[in-house]
Formats: structure tokens, C-alpha cells, sequence
């Protein structure tokens, strides 16, 4: 019995050392491994089957689309490809081009040397398709380009994005369809951007000046919508305001097939119309751009409301305060609050103080000319309170209350307090031998044509927008055919 004791005891001794044994192996392989794995990185060698397959997906989405020439299907697939933007690598590119194209052939050649080699990329086997020896799409072709364009961008390799898209925008020449007529607009504006973000945009000009004129002749409604935004941009971010507006006015009329191309196309129309003093046509142009932007858009958003606000204060109204308070808004609109602000209470030198406050802020959104013109309509708004709060106050004091940096403040004073009257800013007179400013008694605002005219202006803002709506109805093909619409 004694003896069986032992030998069980031994038994237990010896399957202990054992089990710490191994754990004690399995911790030092770990410790090993942690050692010597690399962080991740954009360039990893491992391929993603998830996003390889969401690609295989879009590629085959857009195949059935070109058979079919449904652009909705293009549509879809161009979506779906923006949400898998910021998860490309470039083994996923390489390995997506091995799926795509034919091995060793050019397009494959050349959108490979893009990508960035890695010394495992022989390691990666991908499944090839089993038509591979068919002729490949245009269609596919102008995805693979734009892939590695987007993903050159990302990675702010401006160089090679500028190469590729040239050498897109080459290939996609002699290609003629409606399907490859959606792609091709979506190359041509990464082709514009890969050229602006190197600060070469000057240079591309008469090339998309000759693939307008070309998108024109074949009908290419979506490219010529594209290149028309793209052509306006390139003028706009060099001042070229007449040039773009002579540009706009002649070109073919917009048919806004896109609501993103046809929301940037009233954006840049309420800028051109607001540096030509058009000021109640900008206005109507920049609310519809951000009325009718994408919610995700926020940037744009904030862009379209900064150059809204100081139109509204060109024409001497105030912004309702909905716009400042708009979600993730707040703090870009912040400068643009305050200068309302100052405009609000006709203080010029509050004004002047967060004009300087803020003069990098308008030097970045380019609207630094257009802050030095509010300020006439500030001491504008200046006098109207004060002839509102006094029946009567003499010109030195309107120039002590403006606090105007003229010389000669009381003859500065009488000029503009004379033209505010003639203008009809202001319902009063001036004593000129007494020095004196006298307002006429405050009637009803309710007697007067101005609730007529509010009316009317939100009336046929209304009627635009209900105009747009219906411009902007669409209906199947089908419908279309059988005569349901007319």
C-alpha cells in the first residue's frame, strides 16, 4: 500500500513539472513574437480579405452596370467605394490588380509602379479570375485607376497622383458611354485635385478647357457638369472673377444631374456674384448650396454659411442666429458671429478689433476685401441706431458715438449721415447751419411696403426651391418608356 502511495506521488511530481514546463515555453515563444512584430502601417504586406472581397464586390457591381448601362449600379459602386477609402493598402491594391488585370499586361505594369514594392508582395497569392483572358471593361479599367489615384492622394504622394491621373485621363480618351461617362467624371476631379494639392492647378487649364469641349460634342452630360465646376474652380482660386463669370454665362446650361455637382456649381456662382456687388443673387445662390448640401459635407457647409453671413451683412441685414449655432459649426462661424456682432450694435471700432482679432482667419477663407466692405454698411447701421435713440443730436456727437478715424471727423459725419438720408437708410434731416441731426417721429412699421416686401422675397425663395424639387424629380427607366411621364 505504502508503495502504491509513492508511485502516485511521483506520477503527480512529474505531470506538475511538466505543465510548467510548457507554460513557462509558451510565455518566451510570446515574449518572442512581441519582440519582433512590426507596427502597423498603411504598407503592411497582410491583405485584408474583408476589404479584398468588398473590392470584388464593387468590381462586379460595376461589371453588371456597364452590361445593363444602368448608372445607378455605377452610382452604388462609387459609394461603396468611398467607405472602404480610408481602409486601402497598398497590398490590397496590388493584390485587387492581380484580381482585376491581366499579369504582365500594361495597364497592370504601370498602376503597379505606383504602389509602394514591399519585399513579401511575392508571398501574397490571390485568386485570379477564371476570365481572365476576356477583354477587359473600360469601365474596370478606369476603377483601377481610380483606386490607386485615391490612394496616392491619401498617402500625399502629389508627384505620382499627378502622373497617374495624366496618364488616366490619357486612356480614358477614346472610351464612349454613359457607365464610363460616371467614372470619368470622378477621375476628372481627382485629376483637378491631384494638381491643386502640388500647386500646379494653372497648368492643367487647357486641358480641361479640351475635355469640356470634348464631353460637349459626345453629350457626356456628367462630365460636362464636372469639368464646368472644375473650370470655375481653377478661375476662382486664382481671382479670375470675370473670367469665370464670361466662362459660366456661355457654357452649356447646368442640368444638375448631380447634387453635389450642382450644389459646388451655386457655390461658386454666389461667390462670382458677390464679388460683381450682386448681392441678393449671391444670397439666393449660397442658402440653396447649403440648404441642398450633404449632411456629411460639414466643410462645405461651413464654407457656403461664412460667405452667406457677410452677404447678409453687405446688404445691411443681420443673420438669424441659427446659423452660428449650427451642430459642429459653432466654433469655424465663431469670427464670423462676433463681426455680426459689431455689425449688430454699429460699433466701428469693435469692428476694427475683431477684424484685426481675426485677420488670418478672412485671410484663409479669401474674404478679407469683402470684411473692408462691410464696414460702410457698419456705420451705416451705426446711424440708423442712433436716429432711432435721439430726436435730435448734434454731428460731433455722431462722430464721437462712430468712432470714425477721419481727420476731420464733423465734416465726415455730415457727408455720410447725408448720404445715409438720401439713400433711405435713415428717415430724418439735416440742420446743416446748427450742426444737427433731427429725426422725423417713428411711424408704424406695419403702414409701410416693408412686411410686403419680406413677404415677397420668402415667397419666391419658397417657389425656387419647389421649382428645383420638381426639376430634380427623376423616374425609371421604365416609367419613362411606357409614357407614365410626360
Amino acid at each position: 500500500m505504502a508503495l502504491l502511495v509513492v508511485i502516485l506521488s511521483v506520477f503527480y511530481i512529474a505531470m506538475v513539472v511538466v505543465w510548467v514546463s510548457q507554460v513557462f515555453f509558451k510565455m518566451d515563444d510570446q515574449e518572442v513574437k512581441v519582440q519582433h512584430q512590426s507596427p502597423p502601417s498603411v504598407y503592411d504586406c497582410s491583405v485584408d480579405p474583408s476589404v479584398l472581397q468588398d473590392l470584388k464586390e464593387v468590381a462586379s457591381l460595376i461589371e453588371d452596370g456597364a452590361y445593363t448601362s444602368e448608372v445607378q449600379k455605377i452610382y452604388r459602386a462609387m459609394r461603396l467605394t468611398m467607405k472602404l477609402r480610408s481602409k486601402l493598402k497598398a497590398s490590397v491594391l496590388s493584390a485587387f490588380l492581380n484580381y482585376v488585370l491581366t499579369s504582365g499586361s500594361e495597364v497592370h505594369t504601370r498602376l503597379s509602379s505606383y504602389l509602394p514594392q514591399d519585399r513579401h508582395d511575392s508571398q501574397v497569392h490571390v485568386e485570379t479570375p477564371a476570365t481572365e483572358s476576356k477583354h477587359l471593361l473600360p469601365e474596370l479599367e478606369m476603377f483601377c485607376y481610380l483606386l490607386v489615384l485615391i490612394f496616392l492622394i491619401d498617402q500625399k504622394k502629389y508627384n505620382k497622383a499627378k502622373a497617374c491621373s495624366s496618364e488616366s485621363i490619357f486612356r480614358l480618351k477614346s472610351k464612349n458611354s454613359i457607365t464610363a461617362d460616371v467614372l470619368a467624371s470622378r477621375l476628372y476631379f481627382y485629376y483637378s485635385l491631384s494638381f491643386e494639392l502640388a500647386g500646379d492647378l494653372a497648368e492643367i487649364r487647357g486641358n480641361l478647357f479640351a475635355l469640356y469641349r470634348s464631353a460637349t460634342i459626345h453629350h457626356n452630360k456628367f462630365s460636362q457638369e464636372t469639368l464646368l465646376n472644375l473650370l470655375l474652380r481653377n478661375y476662382l482660386h486664382y481671382h479670375l472673377y470675370d473670367q469665370a463669370e464670361k466662362f459660366r454665362s456661355k457654357a452649356h446650361h447646368f442640368k444638375a444631374l448631380s447634387n453635389q455637382q450642382f450644389c459646388r456649381y451655386l457655390f461658386y456662382q454666389g461667390k462670382i456674384k458677390t464679388i460683381q456687388l450682386e448681392y441678393t443673387d449671391a444670397k439666393d445662390c449660397l442658402l440653396q448650396a447649403a440648404q441642398k448640401g450633404p449632411t456629411v459635407a460639414v466643410g462645405f457647409k461651413i464654407q457656403c454659411n461664412k460667405w452667406a453671413v457677410i452677404v447678409h451683412l453687405l446688404l445691411g441685414e443681420i443673420p438669424e442666429r441659427t446659423i452660428f449655432t449650427q451642430k459642429r459649426m459653432e466654433k469655424a462661424l465663431r469670427p464670423y458671429f462676433e463681426l455680426t456682432n459689431a455689425f449688430r450694435v454699429g460699433d466701428l471700432e469693435l469692428f476694427r478689433t475683431v477684424a484685426e482679432k481675426f485677420s488670418s482667419t478672412f485671410s484663409q477663407d479669401r474674404t478679407s476685401n469683402l470684411i473692408n466692405r462691410v464696414r460702410h454698411n457698419v456705420i451705416r447701421t451705426g446711424i440708423k441706431n442712433i436716429s432711432v435713440s435721439y430726436t435730435r443730436i448734434s454731428l460731433a456727437d455722431i462722430a464721437k458715438k462712430l468712432n470714425l478715424d477721419f481727420e476731420n471727423t464733423v465734416g465726415d459725419a455730415e457727408n455720410i449721415v447725408a448720404k445715409a438720408i438720401r439713400d433711405g437708410a435713415i428717415d430724418a434731416t439735416l440742420d446743416h447751419a446748427n450742426g444737427w441731426l433731427v429725426s422725423k417721429a417713428t411711424g408704424d412699421v406695419y403702414s409701410t411696403n416693408e412686411p410686403q416686401i419680406a413677404f415677397d422675397s420668402r415667397i419666391n425663395f419658397c417657389l425656387n426651391m419647389h421649382n428645383e424639387a420638381l426639376r430634380a424629380l427623376r423616374l425609371p427607366r421604365g416609367l419613362i418608356n411606357k409614357g407614365v411621364a410626360t
